[in-house]
């Protein structure tokens, strides 16, 4: 369902009139009752499943940028997201980890979940989504290191192809001070500890 406000961008029509095509060319009727509002229904949806081309990573940082004497390792962890694999236009998802290491200063930890949701919300591969996400926190907020892992089930593996339902795929991208091994071995030991200390 999507709010009636929801603000759609240019070509909207045009895409619905593409995916009529489609469901023809697929050997569907489009103009039977059930599909009557599926190629806008399509549209709609895919214009959403890519938003991230619309938003700018680096200025969700900046506007939440605060001056902060702390140098210890900052962890947003199991940062769940959906995107859609640019070989097939079938979803991967899964969750995404990161790591930073403040040199002056910090941003909003939503943002960092911001990041990740602009860069998933476009055509990907799980490779550059975790470049992408590494290169943005590092470029704007210039800390002492960063750390990207992503943990992702992608369905073009799943429902075509190998067929594999339990595979799943990870990745990961680090810089500065995460090029020594220890602090990299740090991270992936807080990554992995599921007490609760809350």
């Amino acid at each position: 369902m999507y709010p009636e406000n929801e603000i759609f961008r240019e070509g909207l029509d045009e895409l619905a009139g593409h995916y009529r095509e489609i469901l023809r060319l697929l050997g569907e009727d489009p103009d039977r009752e059930g599909l009557l509002k599926t190629p806008m229904r399509v549209a709609k949806a895919m214009q959403v499943l890519t938003r991230g081309y619309e938003m700018d990573a680096h200025k969700v940082l900046t506007d939440a940028l605060f001056q902060e004497d702390y140098s210890q390792m900052v962890i947003v962890k199991n940062i769940d997201f959906f995107s859609m694999c640019e070989h097939h236009m079938l979803p991967f998802y899964g969750q995404a980890h990161v790591a930073y290491i403040p040199n002056g200063y910090i941003t909003g930890l939503s943002k960092i979940a911001r990041v990740v949701d602009i860069y998933s919300h476009r055509l990907q591969v799980q490779e550059r989504l975790t470049l992408q996400i590494k290169e943005c926190i590092q470029q704007t907020l210039k800390p002492l290191g960063v750390m990207v892992v992503v943990e992702a089930r992608h369905m073009c593996m799943q429902m075509r192809g190998v067929e594999k339902q339990n595979s799943i795929t990870t990745t990961s991208e680090f810089c500065g001070a995460f090029n020594q091994a220890k602090t990299r071995q740090e991270f992936m030991n807080l990554l992995h500890d599921n007490g609760n200390h809350i």
